[in-house]
């Protein structure tokens, strides 16, 4: 905790001890106190108890409660401060008052008062500025815990497959020979996916429906390159009204089925997107052919993580000899964090 005090801490200062210093000159003219008394008391204890808060925060605890964590030297020092402190303050109201020295408090019962003279001003401001402290700790680390855990996101996002735009081209290049209609179609899907990659690159959450119209996109690029090998459906019985995904997950699930599986002659992979009220499922068949895409498995690894930074909710995943299930937590920013 940084206990130096900054221009707030002064303004809380000087308005707490503006206010003190108008009580005690109310109850001195209350008790009609001399003088002398108003222009050396008051200013002296407010001076005397701020050299005390300065001396803790400055001091005291960064370096006997923060560094080095030697409490028992803290709380002596401390009491010696404000018994040494109280006792100027004490000795010079004693003179100001007029008391009689002959009467002056015997030496223990003058430590306890000067231990006492100073504690309620010095420890009511001490109080509020350990408060301020605190709370500003705590804003201070929730934010960096939130610019992590943006950092985190950006970074998990940021693990496209590198092979994502050399397939396409390599696609495209054999379409323009072969079908000049389809390959202008295809133009388009892909200019319309980066549209939406360039639009959402800062985006830790995407509306259901603005992902599924990418997932769309993404499948007639899928289907146009590798043909009938895969049969793609998309069920949705349900409104996508206020319902969120983190941002590119359907893609990231749909390259994890095209990475793992190559259809075989007679054998097609059959893919369902289905979406359920608060889960979001793609199903697909497996073959015990391997796809040629270079997989390091990152895919779904990046997809759990960001779910553990975005919800309380895991991704849930049933592999079984024939079929790949993936289930993905629906998210409704009204009741995320």
């Amino acid at each position: 905790m940084n206990t130096r005090l900054n221009k707030s801490d002064y303004i809380i200062v000087a308005i707490v001890y503006t206010v003190t210093i108008i009580f005690n000159c109310i109850d001195y003219y209350r008790e009609d106190n001399d003088l002398i008394e108003y222009l050396i008391d008051i200013p002296l204890a407010a001076i005397l108890s701020f050299v005390i808060i300065l001396i803790f925060m400055y001091w005291l605890i960064p370096n006997y409660v923060v560094k080095e964590k030697k409490y028992t030297q803290f709380v002596f020092f401390g009491l010696v401060l404000l018994c040494f402190f109280g006792a100027i303050d004490y000795i010079s109201g004693y003179w100001t008052g007029g008391g009689d020295w002959s009467k002056f408090p015997k030496w223990y019962d003058f430590l306890l008062r000067s231990f006492f003279r100073l504690s309620d001003d010095a420890g009511f401001v001490f109080g509020i500025l350990l408060a301020k402290k605190f709370y500003e700790g705590q804003a201070q680390f929730f934010n960096v815990q939130k610019q992590q855990k943006e950092n985190e996101l950006k970074l998990l996002r940021s693990q496209i497959d590198p092979h994502f735009l050399f397939n396409n081209l390599n696609t495209l290049d054999a379409l323009i020979d072969s079908d000049t209609i389809k390959a202008k179609e295809y133009i388009n899907r892909l200019s319309l996916i980066y549209r939406y990659l360039i639009r959402t690159k800062d985006a830790e959450v995407m509306e259901l429906s603005e992902e599924i119209a990418f997932a769309e996109n993404y499948i007639f690029l899928i289907e146009t390159r590798f043909g009938s090998d895969y049969d793609f459906q998309i069920k949705r019985d349900i409104s996508l009204t206020d319902k969120f995904i983190p941002t590119g997950s359907i893609q990231a699930l749909l390259e994890n089925v095209v990475k793992h599986n190559k259809a075989g002659q007679t054998n097609t992979i059959k893919v369902v997107v289905r979406i359920e009220e608060n889960w979001l499922i793609v199903i697909n068949t497996k073959t015990k052919i391997q796809s040629g895409e270079e997989s390091f498995g990152t895919g779904l690894k990046n997809l759990k993580a960001r779910y553990k930074l975005l919800s309380d909710q895991e991704v849930k995943v049933i592999n079984t000899e024939s079929k790949f299930k993936v289930s993905i937590p629906i998210l409704k920013l009204s009741n995320e964090s």
